[in-house]
C-alpha cells in the first residue's frame, strides 16, 4: 500500500517506521522543518553565553515502554547507553520518600513500599492494603472514577507524597480530575507488568536523538525520506484513495492517509476536507472533529535554570508543590549529559504566567533546594496534553474510510505520553492495513 503520514512527532514517526518495517510504501509530511514534535531538542545559551541543548520539555520514560524502547533499538539507538536507568526513586530533598531496590517486579515495589522513608507503618498498610485491592480487582475500576476517588483510603501523606506525583507526571492532571481508569492502567504496567517495567528511564541524549533523528535516518535510508516544511491543508478522495492538498505537495495518489499531526491541526485539515468530501464522509469527518474538538488541554512549562556548581543528591527529585511553589520535579541535567549546573524544572498542569512561573521556580529553588539559580530559559506547552478525565471520550483511530489518525490524545489505554503516541501510531497503521 502507498501511505501518506502527516506529521513527524513520535507518533508519525513510529506509524512509519512500523508501515515501512513491513514492506509499505511510505510517505511523511510534516509543517515544521525538524522532526519531533512536542518532543524535541532547542537551541539555547547558559548566562555565561555558551551554547546548551535543551529539549521542548523534560520527558520521563520507565522501563514499562517496551514499544517506545524497541523501536528506539529498530533505529539504531541503545536505550542502555541513551537513557539512565535506575530503580523507580520519588524522593523529596530532605531524603523522605520511596526508593525501588533492584529487585524482580513486583517485589521491588513491595519492598519500596515497605523500606519509604518518613512513612508510619500506617501509611504503609494503608498503601499495600489498598494496591492489593487494585490487584485483585485486576486493575478495573468504574470508569466514572477518578484517582482521588480511587484512593481514598490512602493515608494523607502517601497521596502527598506517592500518589499525587505520580498522577500529575503520568497524566498531566490533577488526581481529584483524573481518570482513575487509565491511572490503573500505568500503575499495572509499571509496577507489576513487565520486569523492571518501574524503572526510571531519563535522556542522557537531546529528545530529538533519542528518537526521532534515528527514526528519520532508518526511514531515509529504506526510501521514506521524510518532506519537512511541508504543510497538509487538506486532504480529497479520489475513487479509492486520497490526494493531499497544500503548498508544493506531489500529486500523488495514497492508498490511505494517518493524520499524526496534533489534535488542534488534525481537526483543522479535516473540517477543510469535509467542506468538498461526499455527504457519506463528510459526516463522519464531522463527528470524528467534534470529538476531537471537545477535548480540554493542560499545559506543562519546564523552566531550566542553572547556577555554578549546583548539583543534586539524585538525578531527578520530587518536589514539595503548591500554589506558589509550582514545581513538581527537578532534573539535574549535569547528570545526564549536559553541562555541570543545569538544572530543568517540571511543572504539569501549569496556571501561571511565565514571568511569574519564573520568580516563582527560583524561590522554590532557593527554600527547597538552598541553590541560588538563574533562569535559562522557559518553556511553555499550553497544550501539551489533553486532561485526563474520568469517562473520557477520545477521538478514534480510524476518521473515515481510508482515513486514520494518531497521536498521544487518540483512544486507547495510555495518557498523553511518549508510550502512547508510539503505541497509537503502530495502532494506526495496523488499522489502515487491515
Amino acid at each position: 500500500m502507498k501511505l501518506a503520514i502527516i506529521g513527524a512527532g513520535w507518533a508519525g514517526l513510529a506509524a512509519a517506521v512500523t508501515a515501512t518495517q513491513a514492506g509499505h510504501q511510505v510517505s511523511i509530511f510534516e509543517a515544521a522543518h525538524a522532526v519531533g514534535g512536542r518532543a524535541r531538542a532547542v537551541n539555547s545559551t547558559l548566562p555565561d553565553g555558551s551554547p546548551v541543548t535543551l529539549d521542548n520539555g523534560q520527558h520521563i520514560l520507565i522501563g514499562a515502554y517496551t514499544e517506545t524502547l524497541r523501536l528506539m533499538r529498530l533505529v539504531g539507538v541503545d536505550p542502555s547507553t541513551a537513557l539512565l536507568q535506575f530503580p523507580m526513586t520519588l524522593l523529596f530533598p530532605d531524603g523522605r520518600g520511596v526508593r525501588f531496590p533492584s529487585w524482580p517486579t513486583p517485589l521491588d515495589a513491595l519492598a519500596g513500599i515497605v523500606r519509604a522513608r518518613g512513612w508510619s507503618i500506617r501509611d504503609k498498610w494503608s498503601l499495600l492494603r489498598v494496591a492489593t485491592g487494585w490487584q485483585l480487582a485486576r486493575f478495573q475500576c468504574d470508569a466514572h472514577s477518578s484517582v482521588a476517588q480511587l484512593c481514598q483510603a490512602l493515608s494523607p501523606r502517601v497521596m502527598a507524597e506517592l500518589i499525587e506525583p505520580l498522577c500529575v507526571s503520568a497524566l498531566n492532571t490533577p488526581a481529584d480530575r483524573a481518570s482513575a481508569r487509565v491511572f490503573l492502567r500505568i500503575m499495572q504496567d509499571a509496577l507489576f507488568g513487565v520486569q523492571g517495567g518501574s524503572k526510571l528511564l531519563l535522556p542522557r541524549l537531546d529528545l530529538s536523538h533519542l528518537f526521532p533523528d534515528a527514526a528519520a535516518h532508518w526511514l531515509t535510508q529504506r526510501g521514506a525520506q521524510p518532506h519537512l516544511g511541508a504543510r497538509v491543508d487538506a486532504v480529497q478522495p479520489q475513487g479509492a484513495q486520497w490526494r493531499l492538498h497544500g503548498g508544493s505537495l506531489p500529486s500523488a495518489l495514497f492508498d490511505a492517509v494517518i493524520f499524526a499531526t496534533s489534535a488542534s491541526e488534525s481537526a483543522r485539515a479535516l473540517a477543510s476536507t469535509a467542506k468538498e468530501a461526499p455527504d457519506s464522509i463528510a459526516a463522519e469527518i464531522r463527528c470524528w472533529t467534534q470529538t476531537c474538538q471537545s477535548l480540554q488541554f493542560e499545559a506543562i512549562a519546564t523552566v531550566y535554570a542553572w547556577g555554578a556548581g549546583a548539583k543534586l543528591p539524585e538525578p531527578m527529585l520530587t518536589l514539595r508543590s503548591s500554589t506558589s511553589a509550582p514545581a513538581q520535579f527537578v532534573f539535574d541535567r549535569g547528570q545526564l549529559g549536559a553541562p555541570r549546573g543545569l538544572l530543568a524544572f517540571v511543572i504539569s498542569a501549569s496556571k501561571s504566567e511565565r514571568v511569574t512561573l519564573q520568580a516563582q521556580v527560583l524561590e522554590q529553588a532557593q527554600q527547597q533546594l538552598g541553590l541560588q539559580l538563574q533562569v535559562v530559559q522557559t518553556i511553555v506547552e499550553k497544550r501539551a496534553t489533553f486532561a485526563c478525565t474520568p469517562a473520557l471520550q477520545r477521538p478514534a483511530l480510524r476518521i473515515a474510510p481510508g482515513l486514520f489518525a494518531c497521536g498521544d490524545y487518540v483512544a486507547g489505554p495510555y495518557p498523553a505520553t511518549l508510550e502512547g503516541a508510539v503505541r497509537s501510531g503502530m495502532a494506526a497503521v495496523a488499522a489502515a492495513l487491515a
